[in-house]
């Protein structure tokens, strides 16, 4: 077991700027400390639109698998987890964490009922935003719009203004203060109603987030306005949409990351009081990034990396460097990707494909496919949670270790655990993203990439998209697997039935060692037309089922057993050596057993016959045909007996 504590991170959406700032903080501080983290989080954003709900169901499953009596500590983004001022999903893992007392668990600046909280570190962002437009462009009517009534942050970011404002000796007008949604609409709405006179327009809008000042930006140009000639316009977060608009926004990135790393930071004094807090730093003069929205000369070299973040490269020259840096969505795109993997013809050459195609995730140390032991099975279908017991079924490694993948090289575990190899011992902390495998609602597994703790800037939407390609393909190659099942096996009975028997033999004839003993049994039902006729086909149904159950009871795990057709059942096998009569006994006495407590108004019975020829000499016709001819002298002599 690793003598490494370990963080749980719990977030959403993690190639976001919010979700990365969080990671940012824990990472920077976990790297520090020498702690693992694992990272939960569903992949999209969780303020879903009603069409994505089942896809959201499939996402949010991943906060299931959380056991977190195998963490020293929680770090919960309240924010990303309760959108809308929704907490639902801070309802699925309150019980669970307070279910271990004792277990440090903190919020980010949003507070959930009694958990504690870590308050967010923006204060000083936010007043520079308003010290700019304020001091710089000499705005004195400023209108500020925040997010939802009520919601703790758009509250208190809504505050810091407010405070700002009045300590430059100005007032802001009570038109002027917006509650809105931190999305475009809020911003679209103020611009509608600054144009059409129902507000006074404003020197400066300061919007609580990027989004509602961007949604301002492009409406009220849209409707004849000019920014920043009309409006200076400014935003907070800092995020790539701002640098990338057509009138660039000027933005402050949040300090969610110092938020998130001194809740790291109070884990520590909880769990290691004994030891150094060595403190998170932010430089406040580089988060702010100027551009046109405000009348300020634009950040050019910020623009640029938004951009080559964001940029499609349909045939980019990557050399080693900027292959490790960021594989971008271009290559994920332009590899063919779904179509290799949609290509896959079987569950297992699904999961080498997978195996196969992990390079386009690059930089990772490790990666991880967990699957439900009966993932392919389409009767037992699970929405909620995850089964006792998971199979590893790949590992993708880069540093040497154990390398597989395949349905016969898994292997299962108790899925408490979570991972296995998450409490090994490195010789560096690493972090590890668990993220949900699914089609729709339908829970097939999870996936776990392992990276270093330096690397937290490289996940990004390749590593989504590429999941979501692994989801779609292994749900296509089920479907392709149901339709196999049900064209080689007989649905009554589970049995191969005649054209997967003989798919089978010829694997057999393949692998079978020379000088060996092939045998062939044929069982017939006894009296089946009777049964239907008499009883119904229902009935007749259950003596087929007892039969082939009596049958496959017989048969060793090399055999092939197989539903000939109608009443018949085949079993085809090589063994050193065998005993007709023993097995037939055997096979008679599984009959009676099966059949004796079932209180039947009839008595199921069968004939069996057998052959058998040397695998040198082997014709598989002629030995089922020999050994049918053995099963209806059988069934003759058990007619004369009855007389």
């Amino acid at each position: 077991m690793s003598r490494r504590k370990t963080i749980c991170l719990v977030t959403a959406s993690p190639d976001t700027s919010h979700s990365q700032r969080i990671s940012q903080g824990v990472f920077a501080q976990c790297e520090k400390y020498g702690y693992n983290v694992a990272q939960f989080s569903s992949m999209i954003n969780l303020d879903y639109f009603e069409g994505f709900k089942d896809h959201m169901i499939g996402e949010i499953n991943i906060f299931e698998l959380i056991d977190f009596s195998r963490f020293d500590g929680v770090v919960i983004d309240s924010i990303s987890l309760m959108p809308n001022n929704e907490s639902q999903y801070m309802e699925m893992l309150y019980p669970r964490i307070k279910a271990q007392p004792g277990l440090p668990a903190y919020c980010i600046s949003m507070p959930y009922k009694d958990l504690a909280v870590v308050e967010n570190a923006n204060d000083e962002q936010i007043r520079e935003i308003c010290r700019h437009v304020i001091e710089v462009h000499g705005c004195k009517d400023i209108c500020l719009l925040t997010g939802f009534k009520g919601n703790p942050e758009a509250e208190q970011r809504l505050e810091l203004m407010l405070d700002e404002v009045k300590l430059h000796g100005l007032e802001v007008s009570d038109e002027h203060i917006r509650y809105g949604d931190f999305w475009y609409g809020s911003g679209i709405q103020l611009a509608q109603d600054i144009i059409e006179g129902r507000i006074a327009k404003p020197d400066a809008v300061i919007a609580a987030s990027d989004h509602m000042a961007l949604g301002f930006i492009d409406e009220y140009t849209r409707l004849g306005g000019e920014i920043p000639k009309d409006i200076c316009v400014i935003g907070f977060e800092g995020t790539p949409e701002a640098a990338l608009n057509r009138i660039s926004l000027t933005s402050i990135e949040s300090n969610f990351a110092k938020c998130a790393a001194d809740a790291v930071d109070r884990i520590r004094m909880d769990i290691e009081p004994d030891k150094e807090i060595i403190p998170y730093e932010s430089d406040l003069k580089k988060m702010l990034h100027l551009s046109r929205s405000c009348g300020c000369p634009p950040d050019v070299d910020r623009t640029i990396e938004s951009i080559n973040h964001q940029i499609y490269y349909i045939a980019r020259n990557y050399d080693q460097v900027s292959y490790a840096d960021n594989v971008d969505i271009g290559l994920l795109m332009e590899s063919h990707i779904p179509e290799r993997l949609s290509a896959s013809q079987s569950p297992a050459d699904c999961i080498r494909n997978i195996h196969d195609l992990t390079f386009i995730i690059d930089p990772l140390v490790n990666f991880y496919l967990c699957l439900r032991e009966d993932w392919l099975e389409s009767d037992n279908e699970m929405t909620k949670g995850y089964p006792d017991r998971m199979k590893l079924m790949l590992i993708r490694s880069n540093v040497g270790e154990e390398d597989f993948c395949g349905e016969g090289e898994g292997y299962s575990f108790d899925t408490s655990l979570m991972l296995p190899q998450m409490y090994e011992d490195h010789d560096e902390p690493y972090v590890y993203y668990f993220s949900a495998v699914h089609f729709s609602v339908k829970t097939l597994g999870y996936a776990v990439l392992q990276r270093k703790l330096c690397d937290h800037s490289k996940f990004n939407l390749v590593y989504r998209n590429w999941l979501r390609f692994v989801n779609t393909a292994l749900e296509m190659v089920r479907t392709k697997n149901r339709f196999v099942v049900l064209s080689v096996y007989d649905k009554m009975t589970g049995l191969l039935n005649r054209r997967g028997m003989y798919e089978q033999l010829e694997k057999l004839k393949d692998r079978m060692p020379a000088g060996k003993r092939c045998f062939a049994c044929v069982i017939d039902m006894d009296g089946l037309k009777y049964i239907n006729d008499t009883f119904g086909h229902a009935e007749g149904d259950y003596g087929i089922k007892r039969v082939g159950e009596a049958a496959l009871a017989i048969t060793e795990p090399s055999d092939i057993c197989a539903r000939a057709g109608g009443d018949e059942f085949y079993i085809v096998g090589v063994r050193d050596s065998f005993d007709s009569e023993e097995l037939t006994a055997r096979f008679c006495d599984k009959l009676k057993e099966l059949t004796s407590s079932d209180e039947k108004p009839f008595p199921v019975t069968a004939s069996i016959g057998f052959a058998e020829s040397s695998s040198d000499k082997l014709d598989i016709e002629e030995l089922l045909s020999e050994a049918d001819e053995n099963m209806y002298r059988y069934k003759l002599q058990r007619k004369r007996q009855r007389k």
